[in-house]
């Protein structure tokens, strides 16, 4: 029979054919499908993203049909076939039709679902060749993207016969502007890209955390010896007595509060107090209900109201009051100025904690070498991330290596210690490999979250629609520990005024502590709040001064010349009004078709309302005034190896593609010839962390020059003019009839192995500010602005987004593949965050009852790319990572306000929520 199994008494073996091959292994009676096929059968193109149905990330095919191998007990595998994505490849190492087709669009951007994907898509082209958009959108419904947006695998899987019928040969492009293939794509189309929880050595460790099952409480270890005794197979259990440094950590070092693990007290719910270590089968099956520590839940401050009450109880003794710290920009006297405007609006508006909701989980192994550490990990941070163990660990910089895996997707909330300090002190003591994987509980528990918000906000204009000043308060619920607190506060008064000539101006923000878990940074940094109110205040003070609501920003957006908020003049790069005009035409014809179908829908006595709505944005690259540097390193070896240090991380933005191109570019060689050495801090110079959108900005620059430098360096061995085209064949590297045998330079390669090396940095010109937050915080800023058209039936609440315009100002499009696949990805984070998204310490710690967007739920985008090129970026270019979120909800809700009236101020926009509304409109 199908479903009968040889059992022993703690295992069955499992027989099936997987991949085309006849398989079989001895597995626990209880084990998933998803493990089995991980940890039995070595398949890791099987994701595990929450192991309760809800990611789709370890979708297999079974006898055909697509299934979450999470869902299923092993043992219904028997006598069956499995397929992985592995099985869709045309040959070893060799995509088939549909990997290629997702290779050609940018389908795979992290890569953590993309197995999912294929598989699932292939069960649908088995059954049709050309699928429609609608088919294909049902056949992926049950895998979640975090980064695509959806956009470029469907349009991948709708091409994939065609694109395979197709010359497979094309000629290499020329480096800028290219829509050259991701250069990290092919593992991930594969399904061989290694993620943290991937690769481990033989016999590692299993590590799991205690964590507190309250949002405050005091707690007390028992007898941890005894615990050790009655389970004789554990290696060690480890509290904040067993870290032989410091037990703090923090993303700014002077603010470092976060302790590895808690004494005495915990400040949010899921800190962890300890760890156990031991065998993988053992620590797996450990029930930790039975750990002996005695809890008592003390009274809690979830909110900023709560914290900032009288008599509240500080969560730090040496921050009073709970405040952690305060932002403002103060310019010209907004309280005189507003008094001789001819409208002022002003409105409160709030927005709850949203979570990154990254597909994979927090991961990654330690192990001893000697008297070093070395960390496999998925992290945006590796030289933030070494600094801060060498720290927790007692040893030298020197002794801490990080060697970043691929990211499942990040956000911002993997700049942050996991896993790091608990497996690096798990490897340091027991000796031995150690590893750990996040539950999805575990993650969404402890995870940096985007800040909830409490902003008021007043804005007046004169009669002909000219802003004359603004006043903004922001209060953020920065949780238990400051990690990027600090800078959320500082950044969101520069930019709370959107991107917009505003002469007077008062903004000041305040990051408040509370006992929730630590919000940090996700993409944006604080401004996707503050842009919703500014841009929904727009709206409505354009509508009382009888304006045309675009026309009203393109009159107020900043041009060259201009002083910002902060007093900084632009003589370049100012690209916002671009933005805004190319709207133009999309807003007048969707008004006037949306206008006439809610004729219809009225005559009709209907209930959906169509409405348009727009908003702008922009963004500062990199770190607030602050120093923020990137190093590139490119060397050639003596056989003609081209290699190229990059050691900024790509967590699925395609800096590794891009950074290759503006080398490439800089050198006058072929992206071919390069050969990629990724983040380690080993190996790579440090190129800053992937946040802020600065990769491209800076790390770019970086490339630029170090490219420059090493080409310098071969046309004077040539003796070649600066306008020479050079070729890499082998050793030989020749520029006409010049020709240098890179083999004759051997003898003087240096200790890195290059003959011939270049290694430059980069670092943005900024000042401080002063003390009314006066001066220079960024040296670019990225612009953009997006048209959002939704439908509401205005008597379930329910909005839906039909047609995303989005046009973004990227100084210079690089690879106009990867920033279309930002601005979809980027676009429907925005769509969550303005209408699902809402985690509740407690209530929402799965991806079942926290809602992200589904492929059901995003709609059509189209990008327009504006090319206004900026001084200080690589040819140009600026960053796009974090733009693309920000103007996206506030166009959303003033496009429900367009179709209804209804003022929706408090995100995220459910239901009940849009109801209300709809009846203040009525009322």
């Amino acid at each position: 029979m199908r479903d009968a199994v040889e059992k022993t008494a703690s295992q069955v073996t499992l027989s099936l054919t997987l991949n085309g091959q006849s398989r079989r292994a001895d597995l626990r009676p209880q084990a998933r499908l998803s493990a089995a096929l991980r940890e039995d059968f070595g398949c890791e193109d099987v994701k595990s993203g929450c192991d309760a149905g809800d990611c789709g990330a370890c979708t297999v095919l079974l006898d055909g049909a697509p299934v979450c191998a999470c869902m299923l007990p092993a043992t219904r595998a028997e006598g069956r076939v499995v397929e992985t994505a592995q099985a869709l490849a045309a040959a070893p190492d060799q995509p088939g039709a549909l990997q290629r087709s997702f290779l050609r669009h940018g389908a795979a951007q992290c890569g953590i679902c993309t197995p999912g994907m294929l598989v699932s898509a292939e069960a649908l082209l088995r059954r049709t060749k050309r699928p429609s958009r609608a088919e294909v959108e049902e056949a992926i419904s049950g895998v979640l993207c975090r980064c695509t947006g959806y956009a470029k695998i469907v349009q991948a899987v709708m091409d994939c016969h065609s694109e395979a019928e197709a010359p497979s040969e094309a000629p290499e492009p020329g480096a800028l502007g290219a829509r050259i293939e991701r250069l990290d794509g092919l593992p991930k189309v594969l399904g061989s890209d290694l993620f943290g929880a991937d690769n481990w050595p033989a016999d590692t460790l299993l590590v799991r955390a205690i964590r507190s099952p309250f949002n405050h409480a005091a707690f007390t270890l028992g007898d941890l010896a005894a615990y050790r005794k009655s389970h004789p197979e554990l290696r060690a259990i480890l509290t904040a007595a067993d870290i032989p440094g410091r037990n703090l950590h923090g993303v700014i070092p002077q603010l470092a509060d976060q302790p590895v693990f808690a004494e005495r007290t915990t400040r949010f719910k899921g800190e962890a107090v300890a760890i156990i270590v031991g065998p993988r089968k053992v620590v797996e099956a450990l029930d930790l209900a039975d750990f002996p520590v005695t809890w008592q839940e003390l009274d809690a401050a979830l909110t900023v109201d709560q914290a900032l009450a009288e008599g509240a109880a500080a969560l730090h003794d040496s921050r009073a009051g709970n405040i952690l710290v305060n932002g403002l920009v103060r310019r010209g006297t907004p309280e005189t100025a507003l008094k001789d405007a001819a409208s002022i609006v002003e409105g409160q508006f709030s927005s709850g904690f949203v979570e990154h909701a990254y597909i994979e989980p927090e991961a990654g192994f330690a192990r001893r070498v000697g008297e070093r550490i070395e960390i496999a990990v998925s992290t945006q941070a590796p030289y933030m991330n070494r600094d801060d163990l060498a720290l927790i660990m007692g040893l030298p910089v020197e002794n801490i290596r990080i060697l970043p895996t691929s990211v499942g997707g990040g956000f911002g909330s993997k700049l942050d210690l996991t896993v790091q300090p608990f497996i690096a002190l798990a490897a340091w003591i027991t000796g031995a490999p150690c590893g750990m994987v996040y539950s999805r509980k575990e993650s969404m528990q402890t995870s940096t979250k985007r800040h909830p918000s409490q902003i008021t906000a007043r804005i007046g204009a004169d009669a002909e629609g000219k802003l004359l000043g603004m006043e903004f308060t922001g209060y953020f619920n920065t949780g238990a520990y400051a990690s990027w607190g600090p800078t959320v506060a500082n950044r969101v008064p520069v930019h709370a005024s959107g991107p917009y000539s505003v002469p007077h101006y008062h903004a000041k923000s305040i990051a408040v502590h509370s006992h929730c878990a630590p919000a940090g940074a996700f993409r944006g940094f604080g401004v996707p709040q503050s842009s919703v109110v500014q841009e929904s205040l727009f709206d409505e003070l354009a509508d009382a001064l009888g304006h045309d609501r675009l026309e009203f920003r393109i009159t107020n957006a900043l041009t060259t010349g201009q002083a910002t908020v902060t007093g900084q003049v632009f003589a370049q790069g100012v690209g916002i009004r671009a933005c805004l005009e190319a709207l133009r035409e999309d807003w007048a014809t969707r008004r006037a078709a949306c206008a006439a179908f809610n004729a219809e829908q009225a005559a009709s006595g209907g209930t959906l309302r169509r409405g348009v709505g727009v908003a702008g944005m922009w963004y500062g690259c990199g770190n607030t005034s602050l120093p923020n540097p990137s190093t590139i390193r490119v060397g050639l070896t003596a056989t003609g190896q081209l290699m190229l240090h990059q050691g900024a991380v790509d967590i699925g933005q395609g800096s590794n593609t891009v950074i290759t191109q503006i080398c490439a570019e800089a050198l006058g060689l072929r992206v071919a010839d390069f050969t990629l050495v990724g983040a380690d801090t080993d190996l790579t110079p440090d190129a800053g962390k992937t946040s802020a959108s600065r990769q491209t900005f800076v790390s770019g620059a970086a490339a630029l020059r170090a490219g420059a430098a090493l080409r310098a360096q071969i046309l004077r061995r040539l003796n070649a003019g600066d306008d020479a085209q050079l070729t890499l064949s082998g050793s030989v590297i020749a520029a006409g009839d010049a020709r240098l045998d890179l083999a004759a330079l051997k003898d003087e390669a240096n200790a890195l192995g290059y003959v011939l090396m270049a290694e430059e940095s980069y670092d943005p010109p900024t000042s401080p500010l002063d003390e009314n937050g006066q001066g220079d915080p960024y040296a670019a800023y990225g612009w953009g602005a997006h048209l959002a058209e939704v439908e509401v039936d205005t008597e379930l609440g329910l909005i839906r987004t039909r047609d995303l315009v989005c046009a973004h100002d990227v100084g210079r499009a690089i690879n106009p593949t990867l920033l279309e696949g930002q601005i979809e990805g980027g676009s429907a984070q925005g769509l969550g965050f303005a209408l699902m998204e809402e985690f509740h310490p407690g209530r929402t710690e799965n991806l079942h009852d926290y809602l992200i967007p589904t492929v059901g739920d995003v709609p059509r985008v189209r990008s327009i790319l504006i090319e206004d090129p900026d001084a200080h970026g690589p040819y140009g270019a600026k960053g796009i990572g974090e733009q693309v979120l920000i103007p996206t909800a506030p166009a959303i809700l003033n496009a429900v306000r367009d179709a209804t009236g209804a003022r929706l101020r408090d995100l995220p926009a459910t239901p009940d929520k849009v109801l209300r509304a709809l009846n203040a409109v009525e009322a």
